[in-house]
Formats: structure tokens, C-alpha cells, sequence
């Protein structure tokens, strides 16, 4: 028996009428019954009054017949940033041949710890890149006249760790970076020695044996190698040149530095005119690690950044010509007939109450004023500073307006707000500029894992400060769990002191302890007076001795880049930049590329916040069980 479900015969069906709810169409239009459209475009509204009583009520009535803008000519003086100085070091010519945070933050590389080297893979890549340059020059006619990689090799080679050394605990205390140098001791070579060798003032050529006509060769090499490996990685220059001076300020764990443009203004008493006055921008606590604006403030106290330029240089002055085009956003009222708003926002739905001021004038902005806000596309070079001067309007009524920005009072004080605009801590006695900061920042930077990680939190029982060290650096180059690495430190040293002697038998059931032990990735930090001051206190590095049998205690060092500094001497940290919540400060690489394509690698640091206080379980003069 057949489906009575399933036609067989659709025409057939249709046409006898066999299942009267099967319908087909075309197409889906209106049919008019008259060619005569003109009513059907008036938009007839049946109740005018209720029209006129909603412009009242929307505020209509209260508005201006102007006319809609059809030209614009804007105005701008363009001051670019010329100078630059890294904290308070010496002012220098600012460059846009490199990113500013590859500038800012880059901190030296971490290649030696006191006796022990550091960054293994750092040096083998240098020492790798060495030797194929010697090849290279090698077989190049007119080049080297011999072969000298073995002796090079042989002088600059990785040295074996000894087991048996507390000089090498560094490395054989960890199975895994043991393991690594072992595989390059005396097959690889050092790159970072040869160039140590020669900073210190020796020559490329000493102990090879070469030849008196390839030692300005060798040289030569030399420097294309130190080009290479600054191109590898960013550095701050060598100590003791130009912009050798660091952003990093170790007491306050954050970057300072500070830029400047001239503004074409002569400076006052000066009659020829050659200084001329300065936008002063400096940023005394960065380190978010992202880079922008909002990190800069304004200096009108400063007229000059350092010692005044040398040359009076006018602002460029730029006149371009626009046509308006109106803003456009979600949810914005279409003013088109037969047009439906695309509903991306409801403003239906938002309900606010009598004090959310900030809805009714989003709201109010939203659905009167939609139509009355214009755009000017304008493209601006970055490392400038941009103050608009004025636009010129020209509407449809063949009417021009000159519109200059709207400058804030300085009597109003703390009511001030802006957005893209710089603060200041100074007093001014004349309104602000209104001027746009354009860094030379790149919007997308890639970040290694840490190689450093310090908490630094308080500890309210010890009444002191500890850095704990989160992540230490190996001497492989590879960060490693800063409390596995003082574990593995502490055991390898115990094995090289040996075993300890017996003690006697207790004759009493407690026994005295001075003080009691915490992991050795604890740095103290205790407070001092600030010198000079009888209330003012800062955090000084302390350190905990290490006792080991047989052998005389000495200090614990921290093996970190971040609290080694000033070793041997004192290292102190302002005691604000602790709060109650503590801080967590890092090191990593960033890896960024640049306007023309060319990539930067720099070592920079960041802080956070950190996540409250803790204890050590430090104890002094406590008495134990001896029965334990």
C-alpha cells in the first residue's frame, strides 16, 4: 500500500487539487493596483501632534539650523623628539633606527656571575659564528693565509667541569646542565671569551700564532663579529661610552628615562636665539612592560632636557585639506527613510536610574546628537609631537568657521581630565597645550618565558623583607625552579664537605639553638636609616651563612641578576616600593620587528603586583627536644 505521505506526481497533484495544503511561489512582492506611486512616498503620519510633542519633548526645537560640513582644513605643528636620556645619565641624540622599548628596557646580558660564567648557549652561538667567519675568510681569495679555527679552539675552548671543585658546584650541582657542558667542554668554542679577551684590552690574534698580515685581518673580523652579536641581541653600550647608561633603576625596580622636543621658542635671555625651549617628557615609574603615552609626563618646570640643544629648530607647520566624513558606530539611529537600524545595540533595553548620569548622556549622545559629529582622517608619522592649531569649516551654506581646541584652566585643578594628553605634577600658570604624544613603539612584542622571577614580599613575624627567588638562570642559559636549583646547590656542596662528625650524647633533655634555617633562595632584606635621616628607612640586602661540615660558613649569594646587584658592595631598595601586597619582579627576552623589517631581541625586566605577605619561619633563641 502506498504512502499516503509521498507524491508521487507533484504536477498532478497540483492540478487536481489532490492535497489542497501544497502551495508553491515564485517570488514574494508587493502588487500595486496602481502605477501612481506619489502617496506612497509622503511618509503620511495620521497624528502630526504626536510628532511635535516628540521633537519637544527630544529637544529639537531648541537646536540650530547649521549646515552640514562639506570641507575642512586642519592645521598642526609637528615637533619630533630629537633627544633622549636614560635616567639620569647623559642626554643623546634620539633615533628612530630602533624601537623605544628596545631602547628603554634593555638590560645587560647575563654572562658571568663573579667567577662563573654564564649564557652558555649565548656563547657557543658567538663562538659558532667565529669560526664560519674564519672559513669564509679563509677560502676567500686575498683572504686569510691560513686556517686558524683549531687555535682558536684550543685557546677559547669550554673548560670541563670538575665535580670535585666548589668553583663548578654551579653546574655539576644540576644533572642537566652538567650534562649540557660536559657534551661542549672542549669540543665547542667560547665566543663571549674571545670578546671578554679583547675588551679587556688584549688582541684578536694573541696566542694563535698568526701572521703579521693577518692580524689587521683577524681585527677586522673581530668587529664584524662584535656588528653581529649586538644585532643578535640589543645591548646598552659598553660602559663608559655614549648612551652607556642604564633605564634601570635597581633601588626603585622600575625604568626612569626622559624625552624631549623643541618647541621653536627661544629660551629667555638668550639674544641670538640659538637654545631653544624644550617639551619636556620623562617617566619616573615605568614598568608595566608595555610601553605607551600614559607613561610620560609633562615637565613645564624643565625647559630644557639637560644642557640646551644646540640649534633653535621651528616646528613644521602642515595644512592639509579633508572632506568630512560622520561618525558611524553600533546601534547609532539611521536618518534615512525605509531604513531599519541594524539592532547591534538596544537601547531599549538599557534602563538607567536617576544617578547614572553617564548612561543618560552616552544615551542622550547616542540618539540626538548621532548625526552631528564629523571625522578628520589624518595619518601621522610616529616619534612626533602633534598640536592641532586649528580647522577651517566650510559647510553647505558656503560658511567658514575657524575652530581651535578648547584649552583647560589651570585654576580648576584636581577636576581635570583628558584623554591622549599628558599630566603633570607641576604647577602652570598658563593653560596646557593640547599636544598628541606619537612614540615609536611597536604594538606587538614577543616574550620568552622568565629567565629571572623575584618575589619580594614582607614578612611581618621576622620584621624584614625577603626576595625570594622564583626562577634562577643556569649557567646553560635556561631559567630553572629557583627553589629545585638551591635544593640541588646545597646537597652537591654537603657532598663536598663530607660527612659530619658524630655529635656527643645530649646530657641534658633540651638543647639551645641560636637559629634555625629557611631555603636558600631567601634573600634578607632588612631595614636601615636612610643615611642622613633618623626616621627615614630603606631595605638593605642582608645575607644568611651557609654551615656546612668541615668547613668554615660563608655567605649565601643570590643567583639572580635582579639582587646581585652592586656585589660585593651594599644594595639598598626603597621601602615604598614594597607595599603590604609585595612585588613580583622578572626578566625575560623580547623579541620585536621594527618600521624596516629588522628584528630586535633585547633582555628586558617588568614588575607586578604580588600576592600579600608571608613567613619564613625564621626563629631565633628557640630551645628543642633533644629526645628528637
Amino acid at each position: 500500500m502506498p504512502d499516503p505521505q509521498i507524491v508521487v506526481n507533484m504536477d498532478a497533484a497540483v492540478l487536481e487539487r489532490l492535497h489542497p495544503a501544497i502551495t508553491r511561489w515564485n517570488r514574494l512582492e508587493g502588487r500595486p493596483r496602481t502605477h501612481n506611486f506619489e502617496r506612497a512616498m509622503r511618509a503620511e503620519v495620521r497624528d502630526a501632534l504626536w510628532m511635535l510633542s516628540k521633537q519637544w519633548q527630544m529637544g529639537e526645537f531648541y537646536g540650530d539650523d547649521a549646515g552640514s560640513p562639506v570641507l575642512a582644513q586642519v592645521c598642526l605643528d609637528v615637533m619630533a623628539i630629537d633627544r633622549f636620556q636614560a635616567a639620569q645619565g647623559t642626554v643623546e641624540a634620539f633615533s628612530l633606527a630602533e624601537p623605544l622599548e628596545a631602547r628603554v628596557e634593555c638590560r645587560p646580558l647575563l654572562l658571568r656571575f663573579g667567577a662563573q660564567y654564564m649564557s652558555l648557549d649565548l656563547r657557543l652561538a658567538v663562538g659558532r659564528r667565529w669560526l664560519k667567519l674564519l672559513e669564509r675568510e679563509a677560502n676567500r681569495p686575498g683572504g686569510l693565509s691560513a686556517d686558524y679555527r683549531t687555535e682558536y679552539l684550543d685557546s677559547y675552548k669550554v673548560p670541563l667541569p670538575d665535580p670535585n671543585l666548589t668553583t663548578d658546584a654551579a653546574i655539576c650541582a644540576h644533572p642537566d646542565a652538567w650534562q649540557q657542558v660536559s657534551a661542549a667542554a672542549t669540543r665547542l668554542m667560547d665566543g663571549i671569551a674571545l670578546l671578554d679577551h679583547i675588551g679587556a684590552g688584549g688582541q684578536a690574534f694573541d696566542g694563535i700564532g698568526a701572521s703579521v698580515s693577518d692580524q689587521a685581518k683577524l681585527t677586522d673580523l673581530v668587529e664584524k663579529l662584535r656588528s653581529w652579536f649586538q644585532q643578535l641581541i640589543y645591548q646598552p653600550p659598553p660602559a663608559g661610552t655614549a648612551g652607556s647608561a642604564d633605564s634601570w633603576l635597581p633601588d626603585r625596580l622600575e625604568y626612569q628615562f626622559g624625552l624631549s622636543a623643541q618647541d621653536g621658542i627661544p629660551l629667555e635671555g638668550d639674544e641670538e636665539q640659538q637654545f631653544g625651549h624644550e617639551f619636556v617628557m620623562r617617566a619616573e615609574e615605568y614598568y608595566q612592560g608595555r610601553l605607551d603615552w600614559y607613561a610620560l609626563e609633562r615637565r613645564p618646570d624643565e625647559p630644557q632636557l639637560g644642557e640646551p640643544p644646540q640649534l633653535l629648530v621651528e616646528p613644521s607647520l602642515r595644512i592639509q585639506t579633508f572632506i568630512p566624513s560622520p561618525v558611524i558606530f553600533d546601534g547609532m539611529p539611521n536618518t534615512r527613510w525605509w531604513a531599519f537600524e541594524d539592532r547591534r545595540t538596544n537601547f531599549g533595553e538599557v534602563r538607567p536610574d536617576s544617578v547614572d548620569l553617564g548612561k543618560l548622556l552616552l544615551m542622550e549622545f547616542a540618539l540626538v546628537y548621532a548625526n552631528d559629529w564629523f571625522i578628520l582622517p589624518y595619518t601621522l608619522p610616529v616619534g612626533n609631537v602633534v598640536e592641532v592649531k586649528g580647522i577651517a569649516i566650510s559647510n553647505v551654506f558656503d560658511e567658514r568657521f575657524w575652530i581651535e581646541p578648547v584649552r583647560e584652566q589651570p585654576a580648576e585643578g584636581w577636576s581635570r581630565w583628558s584623554l591622549y594628553k599628558l599630566s603633570t605634577t607641576a604647577a602652570e600658570q598658563e593653560s596646557p597645550p593640547n599636544r598628541l604624544v606619537l612614540l615609536p613603539t611597536t604594538p606587538k612584542i614577543q616574550e620568552s618565558p622568565a629567565i629571572e622571577d623575584v618575589a619580594l614580599i614582607r614578612d611581618e613575624l621576622a620584621n624584614m623583607v625577603w626576595g625570594i627567588e622564583n626562577r634562577v638562570p643556569l649557567p646553560t642559559g635556561v631559567g630553572r625552579s629557583g627553589h629545585e636549583a638551591a635544593r640541588e646547590l646545597l646537597a652537591h656542596l654537603k657532598r663536598l664537605a663530607g660527612d659530619p662528625p658524630i655529635p656527643p650524647e645530649p646530657v641534658a633533655p633540651i638543647r639551645y639553638q641560636v637559629m634555625n634555617t629557611v631555603p636558600e633562595e631567601w634573600i634578607p632584606f632588612i631595614v636601615v636609616h636612610v643615611e642622613g635621616s633618623v626616621r627615614e628607612v630603606q631595605l638593605q640586602r642582608a645575607a644568611l651563612p651557609r654551615i656546612l661540615p668541615n668547613t668554615a660558613p660563608e655567605k649565601i649569594r643570590p643567583r639572580t641578576s635582579l639582587l646581585r646587584q652592586n656585589l660585593p658592595s651594599a644594595y639598598y631598595i626603597h621601602e615604598e616600593e614594597v607595599p603590604r601586597a609585595g612585588a613580583v619582579v622578572a626578566q625575560s627576552y623580547q623579541r620585536t620587528r621594527w618600521l624596516d623589517g629588522k628584528v630586535f631581541t633585547w633582555l628586558g625586566a617588568r614588575k607586578g603586583t604580588g600576592r600579600g605577605e608571608g613567613s619564613s619561619g625564621l626563629q631565633f633563641d628557640t630551645l628543642l627536644d633533644t629526645a628528637k
